[in-house]
């Protein structure tokens, strides 16, 4: 006789529909599978602000419930699959049923060894928080895009080595702080291709961890960051990729990677951006470029300001715009304040804007405290500097979330 999850479930589900699984427990979740949608997401309601299927962070979960699907081609479903949770049992599933991108947002409260050295991932993405036990995590043998992001301190690696490489880690809000030094992980440094990824207005990171990495051919960088010039030691480069760089005056010439065949820079400052289009057409009349090459998008200082300088570039669209009209109006009597009670009232007034507002939760009331601060450095005509610990005592005297 066939059990109740045969029952309920043919061999192969191909379509879109609402179908009952076992996922922690008989009959304990009921999977919706949209047209077209290939993504899942997992997790506790208090992590994961719109899971597909709630689940308790510590809840064991038979993985092998998703075997019967798959997509209208034949492929593995989902496809892509974020789960927030401390059950690493995905891993041992991997091994027979082969994952095209998994998001980890690992909830430890100890220490823990993982071994996925048998797995079939084609990405990986770690994502650390603030909190919890550290990952020691040993890689598949077949190489994969891993991504680590978060607190990168919490993360080691053993075993085979990722083809490319990703590190975004958590960093200061603030552009003047000092430079970001990316923790030591030696079991990485012997990867060909790295990402490096930072706020472009936040925190930079600096370059000179790349020393490191004696085998770099391939180098993408995203955000802010220091020590440019350093980039001259790594003339062994074939691909180099600058994106979203608000400070480029000390980026080497091209000419210091005799290798560079791709070369990518979008989203840069002006200036550098002119200098690097002037040596790319140099470089092509001594060699051609035999990959893609382009300098795009180049930009002002004032742009970097209205599209990264404000905390609320990640918000949903209405929510941003009603944030920066907020910002707007308490920047304009910030400037008008001549004491610190003029002040406190402008900060005040900014916060209570939000506390009748639907999605103030972690991440946003975050990123108002750290508008807060701006606002606090802003123009003003009080004669004395605002201290950051007064600033966040006003705001959170104020605010309801």
């Amino acid at each position: 006789m066939q059990n109740d999850k045969h029952a309920r479930l043919p061999a192969s589900v191909r379509e879109a529909g609402r179908y009952l699984i076992d996922l922690t427990g008989p009959h304990s979740h009921t999977l919706v599978i949209q047209p077209g949608v290939g993504s899942l997401s997992i997790g506790p309601p208090h992590l994961v602000k719109k899971a597909d299927l709630v689940v308790a962070s510590d809840a064991r979960i038979d993985w092998t419930e998703f075997d019967v699907f798959a997509t209208p081609a034949g492929s593995p479903w989902p496809r892509y699959l974020h789960y927030t949770g401390s059950d690493a049992g995905f891993f041992e599933w991997a091994q027979k049923r082969p994952i095209e991108e998994m998001t980890w947002s690992p909830v430890l409260t100890a220490d823990a060894v993982v071994d996925a050295s048998q797995s079939i991932l084609h990405g990986l993405h770690i994502e650390l928080g603030q909190s919890g036990g550290n990952l020691k995590l040993k890689l598949p043998k077949r190489p994969c895009r891993l991504i680590v992001s978060g607190d990168l301190s919490r993360f080691s690696a053993t075993g085979g080595l990722p083809s490319s490489l990703t590190l975004a880690p958590r960093t200061s809000r603030r552009k003047n702080a000092p430079p970001f030094m990316l923790p030591d992980r030696s079991d990485l440094h012997q990867v060909t291709c790295l990402t490096l990824q930072s706020a472009p207005q936040g925190q930079p990171i600096s370059l000179d961890c790349l020393d490191r990495f004696p085998n770099l051919k391939s180098l993408s960088l995203s955000g802010h960051f220091s020590d440019v010039d350093s980039l001259a030691r790594h003339d062994q480069l074939t691909h180099l990729e600058l994106r979203f760089m608000p400070d480029l005056e000390a980026l080497p010439p091209l000419n210091a990677w005799p290798l560079l065949d791709r070369f990518i820079a979008f989203n840069v400052e002006e200036s550098a951006g002119k200098r690097l289009k002037q040596q790319m057409k140099t470089r092509a009349k001594t060699r051609p470029w035999t990959d893609h090459a382009s300098v795009s998008q180049l930009r002002k200082p004032e742009w970097w300001t209205t599209e990264f300088g404000r905390p609320f570039s990640s918000w949903p669209k209405r929510l941003a715009r009603l944030a920066n009209e907020a910002y707007n109006v308490a920047e304009a009597s910030m400037a008008q304040a001549r004491n610190l009670a003029d002040a406190e009232a402008a900060i005040t007034a900014f916060t209570v804007r939000f506390n009748t507002l639907k999605g103030i939760e972690t991440t946003e009331r975050e990123d108002l405290g750290e508008a807060v601060w701006q606002l606090s450095q802003s123009k003003h005509m009080i004669g004395q500097p605002i201290r950051e610990e007064m600033a966040i005592s006003w705001f959170d005297a104020a605010r309801e979330y």
